[in-house]
């Protein structure tokens, strides 16, 4: 076993080493003309000055926590937390930083070659650190941990002991509750990273949007328009920084939501040897290991293969499918190597497949995710007749356009949710609630080549955005339009993932959860009324949290509106170009309004749970996340795929789609509202809601053992 840890520390290295590579070899190619490098600066300037202000503020609220955990938990549960928020804050940075440099490349890239393929190549290559230092960074620290404190500190020897230790305040100090830690420092940094970038980017693109746009009817990330760097600026930190940060919570969640049930199923059920559970633990970050091992191969073959062709969407799918297929070799050759000789525990834990249980568990969760990415696909891309159905509604005006959007956007919720199901029956019936992990780490195991994917979208769009505001060529715009809007579709295949696996990873945890506060029967009763209630408030939680986000970024964007609105009627010559805007004010606007707008729904995500669980106890907190998870997991759908279909939609008529209808015609002035609607739902809503589900499991896990037994109906007899 110690060797093949060895390996999944190599293929850390190697995939941190080639992000390193590729993130060189992006800065070392040209910017382009004089223009081109002074708005890649500001943008650049705007990116790094937001970050390192929201870091500050998270740095403070993490280090409070920390002390928390320190003095309540264990002291091993607060450095785990912290290393869990230095790899997420980490890869969030890294990717912004790549995304400021690779945009002008790529544009510069269509300039001088005019070559859809040579082009995708510097996007991608861009993109693909991030989805490697996500992977490489989250499997860093989950190695770290469980080297210092599962092996060094002896705390996996403990449970194979049942020799459970405790903290000074009489709680649970074992190796369950350090990598709960662990997974909760990701979930804060991926929460604020998320709700603060996603709030900054929708404000400004907004504000952009409906003043610009619709307006004045100047053209996309056009110069004149004081809000366009603060539009490109938000590309960065909430559709890359954020997106870095959600998705390796995502796989960090997965991963070891299947080494604490591991863990608390030998606790509470001695049916199997301390080395079976041992490598129990280790079977879901080996899978991770082989899975990124297979993105580095599948990332490969689209910087390494000597021509690219046209169809930027087949390219990136193979890509995908390169990675997701050697991940499923991979799990078959660890399931069998590993669990060969373990046949007496097979029943214990509930596997009807034998030693290939947990691989089947995995494909389970591989299949599925692709299935959710392809049906995604159908509801957004313009390839396809929903999209056009949006596109074509808006030729009577922004209602229907809208209304289309949304019915667009609920139906696309029926056939995830059903596969989903069917992965979770399946999975659940060849491994148990451990297959039921596996799912899990399965769906996420390519994760690196699925972020590659999703972070090419945004630095094709911020590339868009400097080829207008530089003044290029008509065919350069062309080049990096087709790839944006390929990159909406698989920035919705990419949400799908994220919430696919954050239900998976939150089943896992509750099913943690209850046994930490059971001895016994683990079932929690829906029909008992505490219960019921909890999940009626768990249910309205992601509503609340929803509206609070929207409201957010309707308060930001109000006021970027107003300060387009006044530039163009204040300053001179701006629209005849004649005077340049003031973009400093526009972006400080952006900044400031997410900073102040995201306090409280963060706060809320933290607190909700907690609040409830020491005022009416486990019962009712397990009610809050059976609902919250349900109704997440349909809003977080059903806004991603109306927000990408609307957005889509919109890049169909300009792409002149609808004929003698493109930009500037009425039916293009309804999709910009449509997409504008939208903006906030698949940015800010859609991908805030799995952080929320994680988050609020996580904390449950590592604070039920207090709150099960102190509470205030405990203490008032009820």
């Amino acid at each position: 076993m110690e060797i093949l840890l060895i390996i999944v520390g190599i293929a850390v290295i190697l995939a941190v080493a080639y992000a390193v590579f590729n993130f060189f070899s992006v800065k070392k190619m040209e910017e382009g003309t004089e223009r081109m490098s002074e708005i890649a600066g500001a943008i650049r300037v705007g990116a790094n000055a937001f970050i390192r202000y929201e870091l500050k503020i998270v740095a403070i609220i993490g280090a409070v926590i920390a002390v928390l955990l320190a003095a309540f938990i264990s002291w091993q549960a607060a450095c785990a937390f912290i290393i869990g928020a230095v790899m997420s804050a980490s890869a969030g940075w890294v990717g912004m930083k790549i995304a400021t440099y690779a945009n002008v490349r790529v544009t510069n890239r269509a300039r001088e070659t005019k070559d859809l393929g040579k082009t995708l190549k510097v996007a991608f290559k861009g993109g693909s650190v991030m989805g490697l230092c996500v992977a490489g960074f989250a499997l860093l620290g989950i190695i770290i941990v469980y080297l210092i404190f599962g092996l060094a500190c002896g705390q996996i020897e403990d449970i194979a002991n049942g020799n459970v230790q405790t903290y000074w305040t009489g709680l649970d100090a074992s190796f369950t509750m350090t990598v709960s830690g662990y997974a909760l420092g990701c979930s804060i940094i991926a929460l604020f990273n998320r709700v603060g970038g996603g709030i900054y980017t929708k404000a400004a693109d907004m504000g952009a949007d409906l003043v610009g746009k619709t307006e004045a009817h100047i053209p996309e990330d056009d110069p004149r328009n004081p809000a366009t760097i603060a539009d490109n600026v938000g590309d960065n930190v909430g559709d890359v920084a954020g997106l870095g940060s959600d998705l390796l919570e995502s796989y960090v969640g997965a991963i070891l939501s299947g080494v604490i049930l591991a863990c608390e199923l030998f606790l509470h059920n001695a049916g199997f040897s301390s080395e079976f559970l041992t490598k129990l633990m280790l079977f879901p970050i080996l899978l991770a290991g082989g899975g990124l091992l297979a993105c580095l191969v599948g990332i490969g073959y689209v910087l390494i293969k000597p021509k690219l062709s046209s169809n930027v969407h087949m390219e990136l799918n193979i890509a995908t499918w390169i990675s997701a297929a050697l991940a499923v070799v991979a799990g078959f050759l660890l399931s069998f190597f590993i669990f060969k000789d373990e046949d007496a525990f097979y029943e214990a834990v509930g596997w009807k497949a034998a030693n290939f249980s947990p691989w089947l568990a995995s494909v389970f969760g591989i299949v599925a995710g692709i299935v959710i990415g392809l049906i995604s696909e159908y509801y957004t891309s313009y390839d396809y007749k929903p999209t056009k159905r949006i596109a074509n509604a808006s030729k009577e005006g922004a209602a229907l356009n809208i209304t289309q959007g949304l019915s667009n956007g609920m139906i696309s919720c029926m056939l995830p949710v059903a596969v989903l199901a069917i992965a979770i029956f399946g999975s659940y019936m060849v491994g148990g609630m451990y297959g039921v992990a596996c799912a899990a780490v399965g769906m996420l195991s390519f994760v690196a080549a699925t972020v590659s994917v999703d972070t090419y979208g945004p630095i094709s769009d911020n590339a868009g955005g400097i080829a207008e505001m530089s003044g290029l060529d008509e065919d350069v715009r062309e080049i990096t339009d087709k790839l944006d809007s390929v990159g909406n579709t698989t920035a919705a295949i990419g949400k799908g993932f994220a919430i696919g696996s954050a239900a998976l990873a939150a089943l896992s945890l509750m099913t943690s959860y209850l046994y930490a506060f059971t001895e016994t029967d683990i079932m929690l009763n829906i029909i008992d009324p505490l219960t019921l209630c909890g999940a009626l408030c768990g249910a309205a939680l992601p509503f609340l949290f929803s509206g609070m986000l929207i409201n957010a970024v309707a308060k930001a964007a109000r006021k970027m509106v107003d300060e387009v609105r006044r530039q163009f009627n204040e300053i001179p010559g701006i629209l005849e170009g004649e005077a340049k805007p003031d973009y400093k004010t526009c972006i400080e606007i952006s900044s400031q309004g997410s900073i102040k707008e995201m306090r409280f729904p963060c706060i809320l995500a933290i607190c909700f749970t907690v609040l409830s669980g020491f005022i009416f106890g486990a019962e009712f907190v397990g009610g809050i996340l059976i609902g919250a998870t349900i109704t997440a997991i349909m809003l977080a759908l059903f806004t991603g795929n109306a927000g990408g279909a609307w957005d889509n939609a919109k890049k169909y008529i300009e792409s002149g789609g609808l004929k003698g209808l493109g930009k500037g015609s009425p039916a293009h002035d309804a999709s910009v509202v449509g997409d504008t609607v939208g903006d906030p739902l698949k940015d800010t809503v859609g991908p805030s809601l799995d952080i929320l589900i994680k988050i609020m499991s996580t904390l449950s896990l590592v604070l039920v053992v207090v709150f099960s037994q102190y509470n205030l109906f405990s203490l008032l007899g009820l």
